[in-house]
């Protein structure tokens, strides 16, 4: 009984990881056909590419292959005890196999555990029906967008909207600006699943379980569907843009649901989730576990293809920067600025920053290209790097303009910019941050040559130093030694855009 169970939640996870759902290929082919925006568009070309790149490697999308929440839905007397292990033991191989970055973390020691299991994670939830069927769906969703997660308290101030009441139009100001406050962190174009009520805890659990819904369909509560259209449409007039470097394309999806609430309580929960939208699910056999068929997808149809294979569509005007990078050609380099880095490059998260606050680097960084990165990466004799993308940069803000003072680091590569004080830095002491494409993971892997060497494992593979050889890695100035952000220009200019949106819609 149930010999199949775990071999179909393998392919679940593969799937789920390495292949974007038709409505999400749908929804990102029309953000490729209305942007404007220059640097956005381009964006979005290594997006297209990398998604068509991930499926056909079956390789992951992001690197951050994110937190894995099951929804199941068993017959009575299903053994959802059987069914949890299984699931389990499905996590560890696709970990195994490099389809899930080790992403599950001790809260009290900061181990990271190899196989992805441990307290809380993955997060299941059973539910019964009537069917003789069981079904199972899988929303993969990573730590930059999770961070983008908002929740407010109605009656409230909005910043740039004002005063939000207990009604319709006070939750349309909480979507706009949690759309506002993710900007290039949570890896636009992005969707938002929302719920009105609840409290707390369920109210956030909801808004999680909004992102189940398909891109394309209609809310089946008149209001709701109402609301979801408005925010769709002005969403997309904020300039936040692809990767938040100003544009049209900023939101793919809003998906709007409600609960009951205390008298006392009016919260509107979001959660954010970035383009790699990764959700798909499959119907079981409940005898056997064998798949019967998938969800979110016709597997007659082909899939949508979203690129001609362009990525960065070269100019003649990109800047080469061999690593290591001298002061005199960072301060050559201005916001706007494409450079393609060739040399090497190190790695360094969280963890590793933490560390140079009190210890010596174990390489010399003067000059260097610090990458916020934390690849998957398997090993077969040698290391070799399958997943790349850029991880959330503003992370390391309390760190960053000490690390540049300190070590002589020449350029700081992630994704959503940084702020006030690693601006001020790079101004004062030579430094760049090159903004690389959030989710583009296959991408990125294909221009890494070789793994060098690796200092710090004992922090986990994520969070390790690795020191990368590459050849042609593109990115973009968004902040340069000059003390010019985009980042903070787009900030602004889109917060201008939000406040005229103040009087009441709904």
């Amino acid at each position: 009984m149930m010999e199949a169970f775990r071999e179909s939640m393998l392919q679940l996870i593969t799937h789920t990881a390495t292949n974007l759902p038709p409505d999400v290929r749908r929804a990102m082919s029309r953000m490729l056909e209305q942007e404007q925006g220059a640097r956005s568009a381009q964006a979005l070309q290594v997006i297209a590419t990398n998604i068509d790149m991930a499926s056909d490697n079956e390789g992951p999308i992001c690197q951050d292959t994110g937190w894995p929440t099951f929804e199941i839905k068993t017959p009575v007397g299903a053994n959802q005890i059987v069914m949890k292990r299984e699931i389990r033991e499905a996590i560890a191989e696709a970990t195994k196999r490099g389809k899930l970055r080790t992403n599950s973390v001790d809260s009290l020691t900061g181990v990271n555990a190899s196989d992805n299991l441990g307290p809380g994670t993955p997060t299941m939830h059973f539910d019964q029906w009537e069917s003789d069927e069981i079904e199972v769906k899988l929303l993969l969703k990573g730590g930059g967008c999770e961070n983008k997660n908002i929740q407010y308290s109605l009656p409230a101030e909005i910043p740039h909207l004002g005063k939000a009441g207990r009604d319709l139009d006070g939750v349309r100001k909480c979507i706009l600006h949690a759309v506002w406050q993710a900007q290039g962190q949570g890896c636009s174009a992005g969707a938002v699943g929302v719920c009105i009520g609840g409290d707390r805890t369920t109210g956030y659990q909801h808004a999680k379980e909004q992102l189940f819904r398909t891109l394309d369909d209609t809310n089946p509560i008149p209001q709701l569907a109402k609301l979801e259209d408005y925010v769709m449409q002005t969403a997309n007039t904020l300039g936040i843009g692809a990767m938040g470097f100003g544009g049209n394309a900023t939101l793919i999806g809003c998906k709007i649901g409600a609960q009951n609430r205390l008298p006392a309580s009016f919260f509107v929960s979001v959660a954010y989730d970035c383009w790699a939208f990764r959700r798909l699910g499959v119907v079981l056999d409940a005898e056997t576990g064998a798949i019967k068929r998938w969800l979110y997808r016709d597997e007659k149809e082909p899939a949508i293809t979203m690129s001609s294979g362009g990525g960065f569509v070269r100019t003649g005007k990109e800047k080469v920067l061999r690593a290591p990078i001298s002061e005199e050609q960072v301060r050559e380099l201005q916001v706007g600025d494409v450079v393609l880095i060739s040399g090497e490059m190190f790695t360094g998260r969280d963890a590793v920053h933490a560390h140079l606050m009190k210890n010596d680097p174990p390489v010399d960084l003067n000059g260097s290209v610090l990458y916020h990165c934390g690849p998957v990466v398997l090993k077969n004799g040698n290391y070799r790097i399958t997943a790349a993308g850029p991880t959330t940069s503003i992370r390391e803000e309390p760190y960053q303009g000490e690390i540049i003072r300190r070590y002589g680091v020449r350029a700081v590569m992630g994704k959503g910019g940084m702020g006030a004080r690693t601006l001020a830095a790079m101004k004062e002491h030579g430094a760049v941050y090159l903004n690389a494409i959030g989710g583009a993971a296959q991408y990125y892997a294909k221009c890494i040559d070789e793994v060098v060497d690796v200092k710090l494992l004992e922090f986990g593979i994520p969070e390790a130093m690795w020191r990368l050889r590459v050849t042609d890695f593109p990115a973009i100035v968004t902040m340069d030694a000059h003390g010019n952000s985009l980042h903070a220009d787009v900030e602004k200019a889109s917060a201008a855009v939000l406040a005229t949106l103040a009087e009441p819609v709904f």
